[in-house]
């Protein structure tokens, strides 16, 4: 797991930590110290720390204008235990709701185990997001994740999408193409 890095080809284009409106801003990184862990699994440092013992992420985009955040995550959604919706909400989501971002793609390619909990922070969340014509949408999450997830059946409130390709595509264009998707869902 130490080898997985956030996707950083869209550095140029944004840096949470050079973001004033980030929760981020102001971080810094080491590149060779590995200091946090998913278990016994060291990760690599780029990785930003919520408040959970098993889930970190890296917002690798934002644009204030359009109220969009791309969000990859890794490690292990756990609400049955570290409410990681919760702590995801209140820590991240909510701050940035807070700079006008109500529509997020959250990157689940490295969600690597997903343990259900309550509804409540999904529904909440839900109807915030809602309440200003945002959206959450669960990229790529594994198919054993989405298991759980599923049957908790969560996708009322976060939205499950296959999109394969999204790192060829610049951010803006990843968003337009994953807006269009649900309107086109909303539509039928």
């Amino acid at each position: 797991m130490h080898e997985i890095e956030p996707y950083y080809h869209w550095r140029h284009l944004y840096m949470a930590e050079e973001d004033p409106l980030s929760p981020f801003f102001g971080q810094t990184y080491s590149e060779f110290e590995f200091s946090q862990t998913v278990y016994n699994y060291y990760i690599h440092p780029q990785w930003d720390e919520i408040g959970s013992k098993t889930l970190y992420l890296k917002i690798i985009y934002a644009d204030y204008e359009m109220g969009f955040a791309i969000i990859e995550m890794i490690g292990e959604w756990n609400d049955a235990i570290e409410n990681d919706i919760m702590t995801l909400k209140r820590e991240i989501l909510e701050k940035l709701m807070d700079e006008g971002i109500y529509k997020y793609i959250l990157i689940a390619e490295n969600v690597f185990n997903f343990h259900n909990g309550d509804r409540d922070y999904y529904e909440e969340l839900y109807e915030e997001l809602s309440d200003e014509n945002g959206w959450a949408v669960m990229v790529n999450m594994h198919q054993a994740s989405q298991h759980d997830f599923l049957q908790k059946k969560l996708n009322r409130y976060i939205e499950l999408m296959e999109f394969e390709k999204w790192r060829t595509y610049k951010p803006e264009d990843f968003f337009l193409l994953i807006d269009k998707r649900l309107s086109d869902r909303l539509s039928l």
